[in-house]
């Protein structure tokens, strides 16, 4: 069983201190610990974060690798750059502000494994709002490549905060590329359609940070814009169907011209659905359907 993986993170200047101090220690003590952490310094950073850096840099000397930019370039292409230094061909992607489950990477380095076909393994994600045990809801993705490939062609398949996948492959695909926005959805879309074999655990190894101004993000016309020209330039492949760009337009025209109360009542009572946790908590999950 290969153990060795590489742990690919982007920090910007807006960034929270304390999130990116929780981000990096669910990695650093994750059961099966990565061999290598590239954090991407997307441009001149806070005295703060550059402090929790240089710390961590000192503490762990053998295990990160600092790459700087010299100016803000996007998360896409900053990752690919971070992706040039991981030296393990298995790198995870961790966000700046979440929290991977001690087990997480295990789970998934164990997967492939077990199936060394496998490029491309992400995980369901459990959402919460201000603490991480106050969880909101859960994002459900399909399972099986099968699945995967049928829900590629309208939604992202995958959870990005959580994949883990073959460097070598990304790289054969083009990496994210240069779009500013929706860069992980084109990359997963070239992935799938070039051959590229994928699963998700239907386990919740991610804690996402969630808070109300992601309807606001989901609601601007940059973002709803930026997932339009993602899925034409999917159709103009021939990876998805007339029907299924049509969809996807009129959904993201849909979010941005619907008042804020109507998108939060479609997403939580369409969208989603609610399920019993321990203690009889309601808790919204994603509909994968």
């Amino acid at each position: 069983m290969e153990t060795r993986y590489s742990v690919l993170m982007s920090i910007y200047k807006k960034e929270k201190p304390m999130y990116f101090i929780q981000s990096i220690e669910s990695i650093v003590n994750q059961t099966l610990r990565p061999d290598e952490i590239v954090i991407v310094k997307d441009g001149e950073l806070t005295i703060d974060l550059e402090k929790i850096i240089v710390q961590y840099t000192v503490d762990y000397p053998e295990l990160f690798t600092i790459v700087q930019l010299n100016e803000n370039v996007g998360l896409g292409r900053a990752l690919d750059e971070g992706l040039k230094h991981c030296r393990n061909e298995l790198v995870a992607r961790m966000d700046t502000d979440d929290i991977s489950l001690k087990e997480r990477c295990e789970i998934q380095v164990r997967a492939f494994s077990d199936n060394p076909k496998l490029c491309i393994v992400g995980t369901m994600i459990d959402e919460f709002y201000n603490e991480p045990d106050n969880i909101v809801s859960s994002r459900v993705v399909p399972v099986t490549h099968g699945e995967i490939l049928k829900f590629m062609k309208r939604r992202s398949p995958f959870n990005h905060p959580t994949v883990m996948f073959r460097k070598s492959e990304v790289i054969r695909c083009g990496g994210y590329g240069v779009m500013r926005r929706k860069q992980d959805l084109d990359l997963f879309s070239r992935m799938l359609n070039n051959g590229c074999i994928a699963q998700n655990i239907n386990q919740s190894l991610l804690l996402f940070r969630s808070n109300e101004d992601n309807f606001k993000r989901r609601k601007s016309w940059s973002y709803c814009k930026s997932y339009m020209a993602v899925q034409l330039v999917i159709w103009k492949r021939g990876h998805c169907r007339i029907s299924d760009l049509v969809f996807v337009v009129t959904g993201q025209l849909i979010i941005f011209l619907a008042p804020m109360w109507l998108l939060k009542e479609i997403s939580n009572n369409y969208l989603r659905e609610k399920t019993l946790q321990a203690g009889d908590k309601n808790v919204i999950k994603t509909k994968i359907e």
